[in-house]
């Protein structure tokens, strides 16, 4: 070969591209070593929180409705006979006492009838000694009296409350001793003269509350008071009185245990005159006994319908699946 052919075949390999062989070996080499290569964790980015996703069946306990059927119940079994007696109990005690309460509203209409006949008589004038066991048959019975009142032996019976202002009921013996000279016994009795405001209860402030001389006492002769469960007992050794305790009352002030009740008329403007003045406002000439018993009636007999469609309903309802069938219950033990 002479030495220009050589030199052009240098130049040409020198120009000439890599060989397929050589690069299809580097890549193989190059592809084996990105195998090999570790790749480098992921880390989460700011504020977000990594999160593992877990199935329930992952679990090696997890048990799936095809592993734990419903149960199957007897639909025919009977009643418990202790709960249907105690349901049983409630209508019938319930119609017990609606009837119960029609013959209250009975007694209470007629009672309520024999006071009223009483308020249209005309008042009769109040014998010198009265029998506290003959008071209850002439309860709610318009009397009159002549005599003087008592004021140094008042007594104040509160707090009561009156057209929603705050205040006490003033109880003076009425001293008739001068109208029945010769009587033997104690003529004296309790006269309820009516309501007055608390910044009225010293007799400082209510002079013209504080009539003297001979008055004529014109109301009505109650039966005696009953204490109320709540009601605190009276303190007759402070003079402090919350109910009116009649026997109590007649032995601390030395009268007779005979209440009355001084009766005005229902005028407004004449008891705010009064009011303003000290003197105490008494009471209309009217029975004033309430007379609920017909909404207990309702109330009794509408419970009593209740519970007995109730009962119905629990008796005629089938135990289990109803109609025959077999009752399904749910399971709940999963």
């Amino acid at each position: 070969m002479d030495r220009s052919t050589f030199v052009r075949q240098v130049i040409r390999l020198a120009h000439a591209p890599p060989s397929r062989t050589i690069t299809t070996k580097r890549r193989n080499f190059l592809h084996q070593q990105c195998l090999h290569k570790p790749t480098p964790p992921r880390l989460p980015r700011q504020g977000q929180r990594r999160h593992q996703t877990t199935q329930p069946a992952d679990d090696p306990a997890f048990k799936s409705i095809v592993d734990n059927p419903p149960t199957i119940i007897r639909a025919g079994r009977k009643h418990n006979r202790l709960g249907l007696a105690v349901l049983a109990a409630i209508p019938i005690t319930a119609f017990i006492l609606g009837c119960w309460q029609v013959q209250r509203l009975t007694w209470k209409t007629d009672l309520i009838a024999r006071f009223e006949d009483r308020l249209v008589r005309d008042p009769l004038p109040l014998p010198p000694v009265i029998d506290p066991e003959a008071v209850t048959e002439f309860d709610y019975r318009r009397v009159y009296a002549r005599g003087v009142f008592r004021h140094e032996r008042e007594m104040l019976i509160g707090p009561r409350i009156h057209d929603g202002e705050d205040g006490y009921l003033v109880v003076t013996p009425l001293d008739r001793s001068a109208e029945f000279k010769g009587v033997e016994g104690n003529s004296t009795v309790l006269v309820n003269r009516g309501w007055v405001s608390k910044d009225k209860a010293a007799q400082s402030a209510r002079q013209d509350g504080l009539p003297r001389g001979e008055v004529v006492v014109e109301g009505l002769l109650r039966e005696p008071w009953k204490k109320n469960t709540f009601t605190p007992d009276n303190d007759p050794a402070r003079n402090l009185w919350h109910f009116p305790d009649v026997h109590q009352m007649a032995e601390h002030s030395g009268s007779q245990a005979v209440w009355i009740e001084e009766t005005m008329p229902a005028d407004l403007l004449l008891s705010y005159d009064r009011s303003a003045k000290g003197i105490p406002i008494g009471r209309p000439a009217e029975v004033n006994l309430r007379n609920n018993h017909v909404q207990y009636i309702f109330t009794w007999f509408s419970l009593s319908l209740a519970t007995t469609v109730m009962m119905w309903m629990v008796v005629k309802k089938p135990l289990g699946g109803g109609r025959g069938r077999p009752g399904v219950r749910k399971n709940t033990g999963w």
